[in-house]
């Protein structure tokens, strides 16, 4: 038993006197046991990609914060002779204050004529080079008597127109009217493409056209003439009116001048060497223009059938 003891303290001594194990030695030991164990790893590398103005929605360019820079127009005066209406022969020129006015135009500025086709006769029984060259002359003869007298006879240049007869003046109404309606019902067969007439002169025509009293045209006695006018008098009312508002166009104004008559007078023109004899007895009131209700009235066109609405 007393031996039992006795190897009993030895080894108790022998254990207390083995050194303790640091804490800390112990912590190194396990680290470097997992750094031999596993490999170490690489250093992962960022980077960082430049982004495109735009890419990113909260990215703006820097400019946007810039102040803009203002822009000054060059405002340009609107030329006071734009919208000013000046009569054949003359032209807008502005005076020292900036306001239009209209001046004789001088003959030498006119465009040079091209063709024979652009002359035009004088009632002075001149040719002039063209319609520029006869109103700008005109219109420097103003406020004297032949200033006064002188008007557009007829396009073209100057003939020997012969004299009007009496027996002649009393037929020109008469072809003059189935002139008229033939020229309308031939604009109306030509009509599809052309475009020659508006679509309510259209309806207007093709009553006459599609009528079938109609008078075809013809070289027609006068009294064949005279006896259709009676029996189919409503299809004359709108040829006259039609012709009117061809001629009223410089200006439109209900009136026609001794210059607006002058495309009457050419050899297409029935009898044209009455044409100015006729319209100058048309002249009732002898203000040297001729208003719708003197124009009706010498082709025999009643009162009644006289309307302003017909000039379409």
């Amino acid at each position: 038993m007393r031996v039992f003891l006795l190897l009993f303290f030895v080894l108790v001594s022998k254990t207390l006197a083995v050194p303790p194990i640091d804490v800390q030695e112990e912590a190194v030991f396990d680290t470097d046991q997992v750094v031999l164990d596993e490999p170490a790893a690489e250093e992962e590398v960022v980077v960082v990609e430049e982004q495109t103005v735009g890419a990113n929605p909260v990215q703006v360019e820097t400019d946007d914060f810039e102040e803009p820079e203002e822009t000054v127009e060059e405002v340009v005066a609107e030329n006071p002779c734009l919208n000013h209406y000046c009569k054949h022969g003359k032209v807008c020129e502005v005076d020292e204050n900036n306001m239009p006015m209209c001046v004789c135009q001088d003959p030498s500025t006119c465009p040079t004529a091209t063709g024979e086709f652009e002359h035009v006769c004088g009632n002075d029984n001149k040719t002039y080079d063209s319609s520029c060259h006869f109103f700008a002359t005109k219109c420097t003869l103003e406020g004297t008597k032949k200033g006064h007298k002188l008007h557009l006879d007829y396009i073209g240049p100057c003939k020997y127109i012969p004299p009007c007869m009496d027996n002649e003046l009393s037929e020109f109404p008469f072809r003059m009217r189935d002139w008229l309606k033939n020229v309308l019902v031939t604009m109306f067969e030509r009509d599809e493409e052309n475009n020659l007439l508006t679509e309510k002169q259209k309806l207007r025509v093709k009553k006459i056209f599609e009528n079938e009293k109609r008078l075809s045209a013809g070289d027609h006695s006068i009294d064949l003439l005279t006896l259709d006018f009676v029996k189919n008098y409503n299809m004359y009312i709108f040829p006259v009116h039609w012709q009117f508002g061809q001629l009223d166009q410089h200006p439109v104004d209900g009136y026609l001048s001794h210059t607006e008559l002058a495309p009457l007078r050419a050899p297409l023109i029935p009898m044209e060497h009455c044409t100015t004899r006729f319209f100058t007895e048309c002249d009732t009131d002898s203000d040297r223009y001729i208003a719708l209700e003197e124009w009706a009235a010498c082709f025999g066109i009643k009162e009644q059938d006289i309307d302003k609405n017909l000039v379409i």
